[in-house]
């Protein structure tokens, strides 16, 4: 009995012993394994790191597409430090720019790069392309590089316009929403950004610009000076009355919520009577294409049979 008892004992030596120089192996290969992987992700970064820095040396500093980049960024830089004299007219340009939905801002810089080389190449191309040599050629070379000095600033006010339209279509949708979200329970931010995220594919300009309002009121700006930015961007008058409904209703501490349902009824209104309105001035709009378009059809209709038998003398 005290045999077994003794090579029973000697056994679990050894295995608690084989146990632990199981774990120690272990530890020591994991170890070993996680500094090789870190050394060679480190050797792999370095290399790559090394071969684009190769790459770029290698590349020629004097290339034609580095000069021409290099060039156009000098002038660009030349173009804003040069306009930023004149702060006011800046700050208009800026906000039209803005309004249009060009919110980089080398956008005036672009601006002035873009009319003055439009204006050239107009004035070029009519100086080559129009006959002649007399005083209505250079007439028509005067009047191409005004086309083209101007053309910018159409295209700003175009996309103005185009961007209004939509704006003003999509407001009452945005004022329904957000009447629903702030009978809701939620806040005003959280329903600013709710409804952003709603109206982000019907009205892509304007949950845009409800986005750039909620990314302002999270950096920390106050409520009511984000919507004041809110509605410049938007450039509507609704969007102005907006604000300051919100902000007087913040101020003199009234309900929000009733605040909106009025607004958001006003609002339905008045897209209700355009909509009235350009019913209305259909018929006004539609007489001038029947009188030249129907009427000199009806009239041919009418008395062609008559002159053709007054001419062939057959007409009793």
């Amino acid at each position: 009995m005290d045999s077994i008892l003794t090579v029973f004992s000697a056994t679990m030596r050894d295995s608690n012993s084989l146990l632990v120089a199981l774990l120690v192996f272990l530890a020591a290969g994991t170890l070993a394994f996680s500094l090789m992987a870190v050394v060679r992700v480190r050797g792999a970064v370095k290399s790559r790191t090394a071969r684009i820095l190769n790459d770029a040396q290698s590349k020629p500093s004097r290339s034609l597409r580095h000069s021409s980049r290099k060039a156009v960024t000098q002038l660009l830089e030349y173009t804003a430090k040069h306009y930023s004299a004149n702060d006011e007219a800046m700050k208009v340009l800026r906000r039209r720019l803005i309004q249009a939905g060009i919110y980089d801002a080398r956008g005036v810089a672009f601006f002035f790069v873009a009319r003055t080389a439009l204006a050239v190449a107009l004035a070029f191309a009519m100086f080559v392309l129009w006959p002649g040599g007399g005083s209505f050629h250079w007439l028509m070379v005067i009047a191409g590089g005004i086309a083209g000095y101007v053309g910018p600033s159409m295209y700003i006010d175009r996309r103005i316009a185009a961007r209004k339209l939509e704006h003003r279509a999509g407001f009452p949708d945005f004022m329904d929403l957000l009447v629903v979200c702030a009978d809701s329970g939620l806040s005003m931010e959280a329903s600013l950004d709710r409804v952003g995220r709603e109206l982000s594919e019907s009205y892509p300009s304007l949950g845009a610009n409800i986005h750039m309002t909620n990314l302002e009121i999270r950096a920390g700006r106050s409520l009511s000076e984000s919507l004041e930015r809110f509605a410049d961007r938007l450039a509507l008058e609704e969007a102005k009355a907006f604000a300051t409904l919100i902000n007087q209703s913040i101020e003199l501490g009234s309900s929000i919520t009733d605040a909106l349902r009025v607004y958001s009824d006003d609002m339905r209104h008045k897209r209700l009577s355009r909509a009235e309105e350009k019913a209305y001035a259909l018929p006004a709009k539609l007489s001038v294409p029947m009188m030249v378009c129907i009427f000199p059809v009806l009239f041919v209709v009418i008395l062609l049979p008559v002159f053709v038998r007054l001419k062939v003398g057959n007409f009793f």
